[in-house]
């Protein structure tokens, strides 16, 4: 499948939302994901999928295979959260870039969207102090996930193993989300700040560091842009 004529990869998905949230109500992403992830599953089955609404005005993607999907923004900004700490640690133009680039389509994924015995994999990562919404974070604990090994998400990852059980593994479930610049090539999770074993704080610490995550985000979302332009 091209999907060059069909996705605009530079387009800021807030502009295509009334509530201001794309994941919620943005009909261009929703269609994004479906020409995306419309394909061939690794154990062998075919999503087939349908955008739908739901009584509280939130679009949903229906598939054959799964409960319903819904859109995730992977990449936080931090920018405005955390009482106004960030304040003043970017320029206004570098705010801007990165606030846009994680709200193209490179920036954006799919997970169930209904909770089972507790928290949906989305919220789990949002309130998780140890996480803080970050994908590479997010990715590690996916990773530890299919190699049996424990994290801070294992808990909610454990009831919704059917969902991660669609894509076999680990490598299965990177291929198909367009995730190869995420990780190395030994398949281990490239950091956008620095890592050890989720025992310093998720968030920038310094201004140096909030740049560096910034360049470093602004990197993968590109490149995973670019994987999509070519899909």
């Amino acid at each position: 499948m091209n999907t060059t004529e069909l996705i605009d990869i530079n387009f800021d998905f807030r502009q295509d939302s009334k509530c201001g949230d794309p994941d919620t109500d943005s009909p261009k992403l929703y269609e994004a994901h479906k020409q995306l992830w419309g394909k061939s599953l690794p154990n062998g089955q075919t999503f087939i999928l349908e955008i739908k609404g739901d009584s509280y005005g939130r679009l949903l993607i229906k598939n054959n295979v799964y409960m319903s999907l819904s859109s995730d923004r992977m990449c936080p900004h931090f920018d405005g959260k955390y009482n106004n700490k960030f304040d003043g640690w970017l320029s206004v133009e570098e705010r801007e870039e990165l606030k846009h680039k994680v709200r193209t389509i490179g920036g954006h994924i799919v997970f169930p969207a209904h909770k089972k015995n507790g928290l949906t994999i989305n919220q789990a990562r949002g309130v998780s102090r140890i996480i803080c919404d970050r994908f590479d974070l997010t990715l590690e604990c996916i990773r530890r996930f299919y190699f049996d090994k424990e994290s801070p998400l294992t808990k909610t990852f454990t009831n919704y193993k059917d969902f991660f059980d669609l894509f076999v593994d680990f490598k299965g479930y990177v291929d198909f989300f367009h995730l190869q610049d995420f990780v190395n090539s030994q398949d281990q999770v490239e950091f956008s700040l620095p890592f050890d074993n989720f025992n310093r704080p998720p968030l920038p610490q310094t201004i140096d560091e909030y740049k560096k995550y910034k360049d470093h985000i602004l990197h993968l979302v590109t490149s995973r842009n670019e994987r999509v332009f070519k899909a």
